[in-house]
């Protein structure tokens, strides 16, 4: 390593690289080493204590990387100007421990420390960090993702009077947040994700004047959210989601706060008309109100320019989604994600929605909207999902629809939809959910779904919203001699990103499950249960050898089981009962060795049951009831064959090759039911 010649070298910076193996010994004899950034490689191996000779430390970032083993912070210990240490990183195999040896002393004053997911003190009961305790200088301190267990370190706060930036989200603190300071230059605290009660404080204005991203999400914080919130007159983004918070919300917080940017107050137990005030943030990106008990109108909110994602569902929202006399819509134009699913919306679907045309997901199910499908859908050519099921639509389904080329989740079920299936549904190739179930839909299944479910490329993994505007500089004490003004920003970490994860729900296996994120991007299935199909099912169904669910079930179809379902290398869940299919239930699907679900109860289905091999083992006499000319395991009926030459019932021992049901027990069952 030609690295370990510059015995002189001030400053080693090999961060964002894709180093890899272990880091060489040799470092420790860089003793006039200041400035070392090794983040964001691929380094391997045991950090040994090579660096406890490097005294003239300053800044320190190990972040990033696949270390294995312990680290102790107590290496550090005699580096007196040390001010920056990063540790970060998502690996069960690395822990940073501060508690040994006992009785350590630290000889430095850090003005930024990170140690993120590094299972800070696992073996120590995941204690804070007690050196913090003789720590003052602190600007910015992250210990997120560690478990950390203990009351709310509020002293934290107080023994650093400079501290900006406090990150302890995902951690398993308690206690209630502490107001026990005052005029704190603290501007981003984030506490999310811990097991922090009470209520917060009426006089929060007074402790966090500053305060610019407040985070108590997913905590048991409950009780009303105190007017004092409005007197934050930073405060740009809120989230006090996932909480026990009633009540309604301050009116100061919806007309004071022209700056706000972010604001989510899911999953609590909220009420009032929240929607129908005016509003005074302009600036707003993110509107999350779902799932709360909000009633009242939607006023108009197409000022709200800057709003990209807007979530009221799952509440009491009630009346029409208007448009104005010019037909412009009363929602936000720039609109990326809307849901306004599971409320009592009425009237019809607004004709402005073609405005939308960056809208990528579009969630308007189980309302009460009635009319049929606006022409102007035609233009969403970047929606990813429409969900406009379980309504009261009617009408055809537009052939339109089909020209939405880049659809992947198509929700149409439980309206009152009529008609055929347009073929042109067929150019969604790369559609992975469709649900037409439970319409009055007619004629025959088009041939050509056979080229769905077949997505060329991702379009739910990476679904983080990045809002632009203020990111967070991880402060630099250390002046560079490479570039001696700048102020190293990590806006990674910490910029105002937002996790989108798209959910919706499909029937599969029986049951309404939901899938979000990730899942979308595999989860592939066609539901046209519950309507009024006629005709054979198409042979070419069996080319669709990725999907995973498909439900062709209380229709009007007829004919065989098609042998080419035996293709369905990856069906887990396929229902085609209450039709009426005739002939056998193909041997070849044994071949199904990811099937769970397998439903062809009452068809006119005839003969022998395939081999109880693989998952065919596992299906029980419900998944055929209602066919009595079905035989063998694991109905009671039991085949019997036919002798050709001796006209003799034999049973199901014999060696022939034709099979038919015991006919004097199966008229016997009939009559009985007379």
């Amino acid at each position: 390593m030609q690295f370990c010649k510059l015995k002189n070298i001030h400053e080693l910076d090999l961060s964002d690289n894709m180093f890899d193996g272990n880091l060489p010994e040799c470092f420790n004899r860089l003793s006039s080493l200041q400035f070392f950034d090794i983040s964001s490689n691929q380094f391997r191996g045991v950090l040994m204590p090579l660096i406890t000779n490097l005294t003239s430390l300053e800044y320190v970032d190990f972040s990033g990387n696949k270390f294995e083993g312990l680290f102790l912070l107590s290496w550090f210990s005699n580096h007196t100007k040390l001010e920056f240490v990063a540790f970060s990183g998502d690996n069960e195999n690395f822990e940073v421990e501060t508690e040994e040896p006992i009785g350590w002393t630290c000889m430095f004053q850090l003005k930024v420390l990170i140690l993120q997911s590094c299972n800070l003190n696992r073996h120590k009961g995941s204690v804070i960090p007690s050196f913090l305790l003789h720590q003052h200088k602190l600007i910015q301190l992250d210990m997120s993702c560690n478990s950390l267990e203990g009351q709310f370190p509020d002293w934290l706060i107080k023994n650093n009077t400079m501290l900006q930036f406090l990150n302890l989200h995902d951690n398993l603190f308690g206690g209630t947040l502490s107001t026990s300071f005052y005029r704190t230059n603290t501007w981003w605290l984030d506490v999310s994700g811990n097991q922090m009660i009470g209520t917060i404080p009426n006089d929060i204005q007074k402790s966090f004047p500053f305060i610019y991203h407040l985070n108590l999400s997913r905590n048991s914080i409950e009780g009303v959210i105190p007017s004092s919130i409005g007197d934050l007159s930073m405060l740009g983004e809120l989230d006090l989601s996932h909480n026990r918070f009633s009540g309604e919300v301050p009116i100061g917080l919806l007309t004071s706060h022209p700056e706000l940017r972010l604001l989510v107050l899911s999953n609590n137990s909220l009420y009032g008309e929240v929607l129908s005030r005016d509003f005074n943030f302009i600036n707003i990106c993110v509107l999350l109100l779902d799932n709360n008990f909000f009633t009242g109108k939607v006023g108009n909110v197409s000022d709200l320019s800057q709003l990209i994602i807007l979530d009221i569902s799952n509440n009491f929202f009630t009346g029409l989604i208007h448009d104005d006399i010019n037909n412009i819509s009363t929602l936000p134009p720039n609109l990326w994600f809307l849901d306004l699913s599971k409320n009592y919306f009425s009237g019809p679907i607004p004709f402005s929605l073609n405005n939308f045309q960056d809208t990528r997901h579009i969630h308007l199910g189980t309302n009460k909207f009635t009319g049929s499908i606006p022409n102007s859908f035609r233009n969403l050519t970047k929606v990813l999902t429409l969900d406009i099921g379980n309504n009261y639509l009617s009408g055809r389904i537009p052939n339109f629809i089909g020209e939405l080329s880049n659809l992947r989740i198509l929700l149409l079920g439980k309206n009152n939809f009529s008609g055929s299936i347009p073929r042109q549904l067929c150019y969604l190739t790369n559609a992975s959910l469709i649900d037409l179930s439970n319409n009055l839909l007619s004629g025959s299944i088009p041939r050509c779904l056979q080229n769905i479910a077949r997505p060329s490329y991702p379009a739910f993994m990476n679904s983080d919203q990045f809002l632009g505007g203020v990111g967070v500089l991880v402060f630099n004490p250390y002046s560079s001699a490479l570039d001696k003004d700048k102020i190293y920003p990590n806006i990674a970490p910490y910029s105002i990103v937002l996790k989108i994860q798209e959910k919706v729900l499909f029937t599969t296996k029986t049951l309404s499950i939901p899938y979000k994120g990730d899942v979308l991007d595999i989860m592939l299935g066609l539901d046209l249960s519950c309507n009024k199909l006629t005709g054979n099912i198409p042979e070419e169904l069996g080319l669709l050898a990725q999907i995973h669910a498909l439900n062709l079930s209380h229709n009007r179809l007829t004919g065989p089981i098609p042998v080419k379902f035996s293709n369905l290398a990856n069906i887990e869940s396929l229902d085609l009962s209450s039709n009426s299919l005739a002939g056998k239930v193909p041997s070849e699907l044994i071949m199904l060795y990811w099937l769970e679900v397998f439903n062809v109860s009452f068809n006119n289905l005839s003969g022998r049951l395939p081999e109880r091999k693989a998952q065919f083992a596992t299906f029980t006499k419900e998944s055929y009831e209602g066919n009595p000319l079905l035989c063998g395991p694991p109905l009671e009926n039991e085949c019997i064959t036919k002798s050709h030459g001796t006209q003799t019932l034999k049973k199901e021992g014999s060696n022939e090759k034709w099979y038919d049901t015991d006919m004097t027990s199966f008229y016997g069952s009939l009559s009985s039911t007379w």
